[in-house]
């Protein structure tokens, strides 16, 4: 209880308490007000420097004291904004370094301020809590974290090399998660003996989905969408390396998952996804349809909008809900992106003390309404203003590729400097279709695409160099 009135206490901190990360400014008093209540609160989540287990955030039960690999996989970006890379990089380390033949390539689910595996998840090597999607998902919170902040070490250091070639290949293999194995997959892969069903240490060793509660689960649609986006990345870090043909053979690998996703799991009728399959051969449907979104896998522009559709008409808990501010800003639905944040940071909204909602309200407002999107592969960084045109927003101090970088918009117009060594790639992007852009009072061609929800975007690609103010606009 002391933990959580402190926090309450930081949302009417001074902007002092923001300097650890990025600072985001608005006259959106709505927003600036939620933002600065969840970037308050993941400060209060950090760790202490003295824990056994090195930099860390909590990324769990906030009593528990731990990290878990989903809420991390989630909790990323929020931290890197925020000023926790250190954080982000020990403990994504810590999962990558625990994986183990001993487990079946699993690693530890959850781990404590101690550095041990969390006692509420983890008995013996033979018996503890696991989720199949989270070796893919940190797979792929490596490749965002590098492209977000240009530090290789996520795709480059032993350690996760390690991770990633034993996920991509044993960990596959041990589980029977071949695409052509989805369906017929024992019920109990790798389970111990004897088997006591009544013990979750035995029965959800290996959770074929992210979605706990359904009896008998043999697959679910969040898995295979998991393990496209974890291959995905693997292809996408394998091109950085120059290794064009490995990369190919998992980007091939990569769209048998979701090519299974759309020819076996679209319910028709029903205008959505089934979410789970169950050792009785029947599908159903509940939670999971986020991973569908969260992890890019639906490439069928009328099928993913009836997914949001379906989200954006239910309730779910804070945990889910916490995915759709940054998912709704990027899918064309801006309006409700801003609601979901407001919503989320309402001292009234049940559980929003639950970590993964505050690093969710942070990554919605600097990835979703500020557009911010580092690319360290291409050394390009886009911005695109989804508020309205009539508030200004801006963030200085953001850390991002190697660099800090200040973006401001206001009205029709983005401004963007940065303090690096090397000239980085803007990608200057506003709404609508405009054939031209204004960049320092020139006139220049503008390119054009389209958003999931119809919407045009028009951009326009500019050489920044280290230190200089450039200014880009439409009419």
């Amino acid at each position: 209880m002391k933990r959580f009135l402190l926090a309450c206490c930081l949302i009417s901190c001074s902007i002092t308490a923001l300097s650890q990360g990025a600072v985001f400014t608005t006259t959106d008093t709505a927003v600036q007000q939620a933002y600065r209540w969840a970037a308050g609160m993941v400060q209060h989540y950090r760790g202490q420097p003295n824990d056994a287990v090195g930099p860390w955030y909590e990324a769990a039960l906030p009593s528990r004291n731990a990290f878990c690999m989903r809420d991390v996989a989630h909790q990323t970006i929020g931290a890197a904004i925020c000023g926790l890379d250190k954080e982000n990089s020990n403990m994504l380390r810590a999962f990558a370094t625990h994986i183990a033949e001993k487990r079946d390539w699993c690693s530890y689910w959850e781990i404590n301020k101690f550095g041990l595996p969390a006692p509420e998840d983890y008995r013996n090597d033979r018996e503890f809590w696991y989720n199949l999607n989270a070796n893919f998902d940190v797979m792929f919170a490596c490749w965002k974290l590098y492209r977000w902040t240009g530090d290789k070490s996520y795709i480059q250091h032993p350690a996760f090399v390690h991770f990633f070639d034993k996920t991509v290949s044993e960990y596959i293999d041990q589980w029977v998660l071949q695409p052509d194995s989805l369906f017929t997959r024992p019920l109990h892969p790798n389970a111990p003996v004897p088997f006591n069903k009544q013990d979750y240490f035995h029965r959800c060793r290996g959770l074929a989905s992210y979605v706990e509660n359904v009896p008998d689960l043999k697959m679910g649609v969040d898995l295979i969408a998991a393990i496209y986006r974890g291959l995905s990345s693997f292809a996408a870090m394998q091109t950085g390396k120059g290794d064009t043909a490995k990369a190919a053979l998992y980007q091939r690998k990569a769209e048998q998952y979701r090519e299974k996703i759309d020819a076996y799991w679209w319910n028709a009728s029903d205008h959505r996804y089934y979410t789970w399959y169950n050792g009785a051969g029947q599908f159903g449907t509940g939670e999971g349809e986020m991973f569908l979104l969260w992890f890019d896998a639906l490439k069928d522009t009328a099928r993913s909008n009836q997914t949001i559709a379906h989200l954006l008409a239910g309730q779910w808990n804070v945990e889910t809900t916490s995915y759709l501010p940054v998912i709704c800003y990027q899918q064309g639905y801006w309006r409700q992106a801003r609601n979901y944040i407001l919503w989320l940071s309402d001292p009234a909204t049940p559980r929003r003390e639950y970590p993964e909602v505050s690093f969710g309200v942070v990554e919605g407002i600097i990835r979703g309404l500020m557009g911010i999107e580092p690319d360290a592969a291409s050394q390009r960084i886009t911005t695109l203003y989804r508020g309205n045109t009539a508030d200004t927003a801006a963030v200085r101090g953001l850390k991002v590729m190697n660099t800090e970088i200040t973006v401001t918009h206001t009205g029709k117009q983005s401004t963007f400097q940065h303090s690096g060594r090397q000239t980085l790639l803007w990608r200057a992007a506003f709404a609508g279709k405009h054939d031209r852009i204004i960049v320092q009072n020139v006139s220049r061609t503008a390119s054009f695409r389209t958003d999931n929800n119809g919407q045009i975007i028009s951009f326009i690609d500019l050489k920044v160099p280290a230190g200089s103010i450039i200014k880009a606009g439409i009419k």
